[in-house]
């Protein structure tokens, strides 16, 4: 193809069908290529612009009045700019730079959220080229409370300190009680199969061993040894182990009562329900006990169960559990396994966690979030919901909520 002139031709104005074929007709009917296309449509105002190789310059001021008169008759405008050869030729040759994913989750984001994100991107070398809101139309007046916004940002380029980025955001959000997370976009984050949860304070918002203490009558000695082994001061198994001893005595029947008693986290039951319907596995690996996690497999339906055995004796805790002490690295040994019998390499599996014990899980995983966690797991983890509920992972992913909303069609 011998192209003699390239014009991007930039139409705007209130959105109404058939402008897309009234523009590429008249470009047809002057043998003119379409060497890129796109649009977007917001509140009923369209930008559509079209990227058209002129094949005989002597025509192109005839193709610019054309499409004029056309779009003059649609009620519209329309802007032309010509391109240069080789500007086109820097373009094409743009399209194998790295690919990042931005996205920005909050109950409400506001203006400032926006321009802070932008900002840090900007000055770090990255050029977002494409925003979409992946979250539905918010109502006035609605509830901000349980609101959930999320803008996806996909950014051209390589940042100068990757390291620096990473970390800007993260101040970020703090700053804001903002969640902001920053991937890489490859192959892998539209193939992940496997999602693996710590259960404690990550499906549920309780840890199990604290509600045994307190019928025990013993909480405040566990939480105490409890809060120093999530902020990492302590071994887990020399923690776990100093808490279950405390449980010594306790009746068998406790453990139910317990059970019907937790709740599920925000957006858990809502999460797990449509990764099962978009067909990922899933399961839940912790380092609490194999009781509460099969309860909690009989209600969201989890693919896979390990947890640690208590030892139960003329029906009272013996303060012992049967088998090896699942901990941080056994977790990442169990992702490894679950990974392995479904095929899938560690890039399409999805670690869910909250304490210094998950870390290992988190690290290894393709993505690793840190869900409502210490200072220390946010810090350390690759990436971080703080602020939002579980469901807020279906973002990370890439999902809207209008292709989520097909799964109930």
């Amino acid at each position: 193809m011998s192209v003699k002139d390239i014009i991007l031709i930039n139409v705007f104005g209130a959105d109404q069908p058939g402008i897309t074929s009234q523009v590429t007709q008249v470009l047809a009917n002057f043998d003119a290529s379409v060497l890129d296309i796109g649009q977007a449509v917001i509140h009923d105002q369209l930008n559509l612009g079209i990227l058209a190789a002129v094949l005989d310059a002597g025509v192109t001021e005839a193709v610019t009045e054309a499409v004029s008169e056309r779009i003059k008759r649609l009620d519209m405008r329309v802007k032309f700019f010509p391109i240069s050869i080789q500007q086109y030729r820097d373009w094409v040759d743009q399209q194998g730079k790295k690919r990042h994913i931005v996205t920005l989750l909050a109950r409400k984001i506001e203006a400032r959220h926006l321009a802070a994100v932008t900002e840090i991107t900007a000055d770090l070398g990255l050029n977002i080229d494409k925003i979409v809101r992946l979250s539905g139309r918010v109502p006035l007046g609605a509830d901000e409370t349980l609101g959930r916004a999320c803008i996806e940002f996909s950014a051209r380029g390589e940042p100068r300190d990757a390291e620096l980025l990473r970390t800007s955001l993260l101040e970020l959000a703090g700053l804001y009680n903002i969640d902001i997370a920053y991937q890489q976009d490859t192959i892998y984050r539209r193939s992940r199969q496997l999602v693996v949860f710590d259960m404690d304070s990550t499906l549920i918002d309780a840890e199990v061993i604290d509600e045994l203490a307190h019928e025990a009558g013993v909480g405040q000695q566990v939480a105490a040894i409890t809060e120093a082994a999530m902020q990492g001061e302590l071994d887990f198994e020399q923690s776990f182990r100093q808490r279950l001893a405390l449980l010594e005595g306790l009746p068998v029947e406790v453990l139910q009562s317990v059970a019907k008693r937790l709740r599920l986290n925000e957006g858990a039951e809502y999460l797990i329900k449509r990764l099962k319907q978009l067909g990922f596995k899933t399961a839940i690996v912790s380092g609490g006990f194999i009781y509460f996690a099969r309860y909690l497999q009989s209600i969201l339906g989890v693919d896979y169960v390990y947890a640690n055995e208590l030892d139960i004796h003329d029906g009272h805790v013996t303060g012992r559990v049967s088998g090896t002490i699942i901990d941080g690295q056994m977790k990442a040994q169990l992702l490894r396994e679950l990974a392995h019998r479904e095929g899938l390499r560690l890039e399409q599996v999805i670690a869910v966690g909250d304490g210094a014990n998950d870390l290992p899980m988190l690290q290894i995983a393709g993505l690793g979030i840190a869900f409502r966690a210490k200072p220390l797991v946010v810090a350390s983890a690759q990436q971080s919901i703080s602020n939002l509920g579980l469901d807020g992972i279906l973002y990370l992913l890439g999902y809207s909520d209008r292709a989520i909303d097909v799964l109930d069609d």
